[in-house]
């Protein structure tokens, strides 16, 4: 190999950065990335995160829905909104007891982060009560905690933070000029709003989004901006692949490419280099040699267990199984962690 094609091969390797003068990442820088050969793309991302992630671990977190239906919000890929007959029938919120079976038995099963859902617009001062009881007893466990509750005010994500939570999750499910397709019975800047108090808070983010909505190549490249130019970008990037519901505006979208969403996942890991990039919904029909593409992407965690809130998800058996065959280890929670769970 001569010295040209040395520095060639140096060049094409190198890891992009952002273009713009402040920094951030442009919905252009994204899109060309996100059209590079794929094997080129694979390797980016994999260098980056080999820095970032030496060990390889792969996270794993369990999603119980404690209040399962009857969601006042019209967004066109959820069973649980009250607007579509999907089948889904609107529950209370389950007792304490029930959720700590759940996540002893997810603890069990090698999960560490439980992350609780509830089908709210935004919770209520009662309902806020309720769930700080339920944070405090996983938190008992010795896991991290997650909930997905809907919007936030300020004094509630300092009531969820005083009990003890660890993550909260809210997705802007895709690019701000696409969302008005999606839902629009909340704005864009109210899902904004909402990470903004979490952070406030202190507590964690969980942010990602949904491919496969009827999209185009554009607002996928412009999701991965919002969530990369978040600052800082979030600590936990769940990407879906949409699961077409029958009773949803959205069960007939078409298909997304297996390739693109491995792209999507490349493209996360470069440009959040230090997130947990998980595969969420949606596993359960890409196999396994998709979502061993998607960890060579630089996806590091995955929801475990049966389900989604209410979608399907392949099995704790079939994924320790892939797992093994792939030689990849799941995270466990450090001692330190553990105390800190607990304390």
């Amino acid at each position: 190999m001569g010295a040209n094609d040395l520095q060639q091969t140096i060049t094409l390797h190198r890891p992009a950065k952002p273009v713009t003068p402040q920094g951030l990442w442009s919905v252009e820088a994204i899109q060309s990335l996100l059209d590079k050969p794929l094997m080129d793309l694979l390797f980016e991302a994999q260098t980056v995160h080999r820095q970032h992630f030496p060990e390889g671990d792969i996270e794993l977190a369990t999603l119980l829905s404690v209040k399962t239906g009857g969601c006042p919000e019209n967004c066109g890929y959820c069973p649980q909104s009250a607007e579509f007959d999907t089948g889904v029938k609107a529950q209370k919120l389950m007792e304490v007891d029930e959720v700590l079976r759940a996540a002893q038995a997810a603890k069990e099963a090698g999960a560490t982060r439980f992350c609780m859902g509830a089908a709210w617009r935004a919770p209520k001062d009662r309902d806020v009560e309720k769930v700080a009881v339920l944070i405090e007893a996983v938190k008992g466990l010795g896991m991290q905690t997650c909930a997905t509750l809907g919007m936030l005010e300020p004094h509630h994500a300092h009531q969820l933070k005083a009990a003890g939570l660890d993550y909260y999750n809210h997705n802007l499910d895709t690019a701000p000029e696409y969302y008005t397709d999606i839902v629009d019975t909340r704005s864009y800047q109210d899902r904004l709003d909402t990470l903004a108090n979490v952070r406030s808070a202190g507590i964690s983010v969980c942010c990602g989004g949904i491919v496969g909505m009827g999209e185009q190549p554009v607002h996928r490249a412009g999701l991965i901006a919002q969530l990369a130019n978040l600052n800082p970008y979030p600590e936990s990037v769940p990407i879906n692949s949409l699961v077409r519901v029958p009773g949803t505006p959205l069960a007939d979208s078409e298909p997304v490419d297996p390739f693109d969403f491995v792209r999507i996942i490349a493209v996360s890991r470069i440009t959040m280099p230090t997130a947990r990039v998980r595969l969420s919904a949606g596993r359960q029909q890409m196999g396994d040699a998709v979502q061993a593409l998607c960890f060579m992407a630089g996806a590091n965690s995955i929801f475990y267990g049966d389900k989604l809130l209410v979608t399907g998800n392949p099995d704790v058996e079939a994924d320790v199984q892939l797992l093994r065959k792939l030689g990849l280890q799941s995270r466990r929670t450090t001692a330190t962690e553990e105390a800190g769970a607990c304390a």
